[in-house]
């Protein structure tokens, strides 16, 4: 039933990307988060990402600007290897805090309290009217892929300030999705690089969780799925953000965050 369940959340959530205006790393990080350890909800969601930005290179690759790409996409992916690098830190450290609450011990980690308050700062730049047209000039391109090149290794979080550097850049529509899933790339085959080190060795995956489920075959099965409801979406459905529907995402971000910082989830 676990795998049931994990299966259509992940393909609901990825299917809802494309009405809530958030990005699928944004909304498949606290969804993955209530199943696995929080660093490899990183990872798995690494995965999902970089497959659904294959198949859009895919269809848009040709319209990429590789001057802009090298100019924004290297300096991105040489951060996610940093990020990347102080996601496994953060992961070594022992909580800070112990309490209780719902009957149960809980433990806040410098890993949960950087996630948590990760989702809340990008959910509240998706929803604050004053930073949803955030943009920075084309001269500080370089700058712009090292931030989110580093956030998007720490936490997989790299669209919104992507977007917010690429806006200026001159590019149509067709060159401004071509050029941005070509550094997506770049920057989740470095961080995915880095986590393998860690995270998706034999041993790791094979241990047991829960009622005894595998966790690579919970990985795969979440994996899947995730892309399904994407591959779904983009075959049925146009993009389009329902201001009601992006408002109950954000508040349910800003209180998953909360809830993942105060390690309740």
């Amino acid at each position: 039933m676990d795998y049931v369940i994990l299966g259509i959340a992940s393909a609901c959530v990825a299917l809802l990307t494309f009405f809530s205006g958030f990005g699928l790393g944004s909304l498949l990080l606290p969804a993955f988060a209530f199943f696995f350890p929080l660093e490899l909800a990183v990872a798995a969601t690494a995965v999902v990402h970089l497959a659904n930005n294959l198949f859009k290179l895919a269809l848009m690759g040709r319209f990429a600007r590789l001057k802009v790409a090298l100019t924004f996409g290297l300096p991105a992916a040489l951060a996610s290897f940093a990020g990347a690098k102080a996601l496994l830190g953060l992961s070594q450290f022992q909580p800070i805090a112990h309490y209780t609450a719902m009957g149960a011990e809980r433990n806040v980690e410098p890993l949960a309290l950087a996630m948590g308050g990760l989702i809340i700062v990008f959910a509240l730049l998706d929803l604050l009217p004053r930073t949803q047209d955030l943009s920075f000039p084309a001269k500080v391109m370089p700058l712009g892929g090292l931030l989110s090149g580093f956030f998007g290794g720490l936490s997989g979080h790299q669209g919104a300030l992507r977007a917010a550097f690429l806006i200026k850049a001159g590019l149509d529509r067709n060159a401004f999705i071509g050029t941005s899933v070509v550094c997506a790339i770049l920057v989740d085959l470095v961080r995915l690089a880095v986590y393998g080190t860690a995270y998706w060795d034999g041993s790791f995956l094979n241990q047991e969780l829960g009622d005894s489920h595998n966790l690579g075959s919970l990985v795969l099965t979440a994996v899947l799925c995730a892309f399904a409801g994407s591959f779904l979406g983009k075959k049925l459905l146009h993009k389009v953000t329902l201001k009601s529907v992006q408002t109950l995402v954000g508040v349910l971000l800003l209180i998953l965050g909360a809830a993942i910082g105060a390690g309740l989830v």
